[in-house]
């Protein structure tokens, strides 16, 4: 089969990984400048921040296989057990290089193509789906796999005439606001370098410098979901300056030398599907993502494996 996957974040690649292993073509199309969605890595300078999701952790026996290949293979390493008194037991997983390297090394034998909007997905009148981008480009395939977000899935849903149930075409997002921050010396942050939920403002605090991520103290600030909601039509620099303000409490002695502000719309599901995927009818449109089943990184995993299989089970 030709199948296309619109996302190229963890669910779409999985799939693309699962789906080109069994001897189909795939092609990947994300709108974004590189791969990974939520796993997102950036510079500022010599800094180096996660940005977006910044670790995982493993419960599911499947996903624990791909994460001792990816143990094998260099490409995740774990980082601690647990921040301050939650030490679960549970390893917490980050990229080797930072999180955006498990998707490079996902993307690495797959037909990705970035920067490619797609404007649309349309049934075609010989069978199977006609995608089309914003530059007008068109790539027909047998089955289609969404992987955006919820809202956006769905809007390339209902223009192909495939009607989402309406407990899944309602699930929203909650939004995150976030600050970049290098800093001239170590933060106050204590060891592993995280804090989750430290006061009414911050849902995490990253120390990329103690996570092994940045050569240089760089933190991410991650804001709750309410403060994010609260504060997302406030004017950008405004909203900087809050969370530089807020941020000074955990800087130490350090000061923040270049910093960046960022804005995550679709950050975490407000509620899941019960499901690992959703398909149509004849099981040739397929959408998967972190919204299926259990949010984070675990989920879009086995979201990505699930939607590959239900490809492949109905199109044989």
């Amino acid at each position: 089969m030709n199948i296309t996957i619109v996302g190229a974040g963890l669910s779409g690649l999985v799939a693309a990984n699962e789906l080109r292993a069994s001897g189909h073509s795939v092609v990947v199309l994300d709108k974004g400048r590189g791969v990974g969605g939520r796993l997102a890595t950036r510079r500022i300078g010599e800094a180096v921040f996660d940005h977006g999701a910044q670790f995982f952790t493993v419960r599911d026996p499947r996903f624990q296989q791909l994460v001792d290949a990816w143990l094998d293979r260099d490409v995740v390493r774990v980082w601690c057990h647990g921040f301050g008194a939650e030490q679960d037991g549970f390893p917490r997983y980050v990229g080797r290089d930072g999180m955006t390297s498990i998707a490079k090394h996902l993307a690495t034998n797959i037909d990705v193509r970035t920067s490619s909007l797609v404007f649309s997905v349309l049934p075609a009148p010989q069978g199977g789906w006609i995608t089309t981008l914003d530059t007008g480009d068109t790539h027909h395939s047998d089955a289609v796999v969404l992987t955006a977000p919820i809202p956006q899935s769905f809007g390339f849903a209902f223009t192909a005439g495939v009607e989402f149930p309406e407990d899944l075409r309602t699930i929203d997002y909650e939004r995150t606001l976030g600050l970049l921050a290098v800093l001239d010396g170590p933060p106050a942050i204590p060891p592993p370098g995280a804090l989750q939920n430290p006061d009414e403002i911050f849902s995490f605090i990253g120390d990329n410098h103690a996570k092994g991520v940045s050569p240089v103290p760089a933190v991410t600030f991650h804001a709750n979901p309410a403060w994010s909601a609260a504060h997302w039509d406030t004017p950008h620099d405004e909203a900087k300056e809050l969370l530089i303000a807020a941020a000074s409490s955990y800087l130490g002695g350090a000061h923040i030398t270049a910093s960046d502000f960022k804005k995550w719309r679709f950050a975490t599901p407000q509620r899941n599907w019960p499901d690992r995927h959703w398909a149509s009818e004849n099981a040739t449109m397929v959408v998967a993502g972190d919204a299926f089943a259990g949010p984070r990184v675990e989920g879009a995993v086995l979201s990505g494996l699930s939607a590959a299989g239900a490809v492949m089970s109905a199109n044989h």
